[in-house]
């Protein structure tokens, strides 16, 4: 019957894409934009990515635009990455060198071409732990998000990973997971997290693409994660630094597992 060739299709092909990427080169927790441009850069370089996402809907904070007016801005020195990812752009008349963007157009467009490049994306999973083993982070432990919002007694799972790249916004999980459950010092002026600074939009789009490095062995941190460690300013929604800041994440990534 159609419904049994549906159903098993769905588990077969499900179960041959997680097998395949419970082992890879780089593990990114969060599809929002510096996430999904770092996915598609290392996809595109040949390495072997899975995305991590715990919403249904990939794309993180660009969906909703500035309080719900679906546009978003970008400056000059970011347009040649909405230009890889084909999405639309149009110059601002009254402050030339920055473009509108429409966010539905600009989240979608990330996602496809993140996944079209080869990074594999796995929706409603959140990351409750991390992999620590000989002073690094090797991974992920992973449940379904349902799972983790009902408090329910359900075991995880672990992906392997030679880079964890923290992409989760400004909570910056993956490296409160790292400084509160391993008890380490992260490569900031205090050793911690130093958490994010009020809105100043153009200061905060240089040190969002400044601050995306590696702050423990094996984890990066990119987009507002890095401002969120460094102690960053806030932007809202001008997201020329946060596409910067993916891109800069896929090179020192990459760079990283060339040695």
């Amino acid at each position: 019957m159609l419904e049994n060739i549906v159903s098993a299709a769905i588990v077969s092909s499900f179960s041959r894409k997680l097998l395949d990427n419970l082992q890879v080169d780089v593990a990114i927790v969060g599809a929002g934009p510096s996430g999904l441009v770092a996915a598609k850069e290392l996809a595109d370089k040949g390495r072997k990515v899975a995305i991590f996402e715990r919403k249904l809907a990939p794309g993180g904070g660009v969906w909703g635009g500035g309080m719900l007016f679906n546009e978003v801005v970008i400056q000059e020195e970011a347009k040649s990455i909405l230009d890889e990812f084909h999405v639309h752009s149009r110059e601002i008349e009254e402050a030339k060198g920055y473009y509108a963007v429409d966010s539905v157009e600009l989240a979608s467009g990330l996602i496809f071409g993140a996944v079209q490049a080869g990074a594999k994306l796995f929706n409603s999973v959140s990351v409750e732990d991390v992999v620590f083993s000989n002073d690094r982070i090797g991974g992920l432990v992973i449940n379904w998000t349902p799972v983790e919002r009902l408090q329910m007694h359900v075991d995880p799972l672990v992906v392997l990973s030679k880079y964890v790249l923290d992409g989760t916004g400004h909570p910056c999980e993956v490296l409160n997971l790292v400084q509160r459950k391993a008890r380490v010092k992260l490569d900031t002026p205090t050793g911690e997290i130093l958490g994010e600074k009020p809105m100043q939009a153009a200061t905060g789009e240089i040190t969002t693409v400044e601050n995306t490095r590696e702050y423990y062995p094996g984890v990066f941190a990119s987009g507002m994660s890095a401002n969120n460690v460094m102690g960053g300013y806030r932007m809202g929604p001008i997201f020329g630094g946060m596409l910067r800041s993916g891109k800069r994440a896929a090179e020192l990534i990459d760079a990283a597992l060339g040695k």
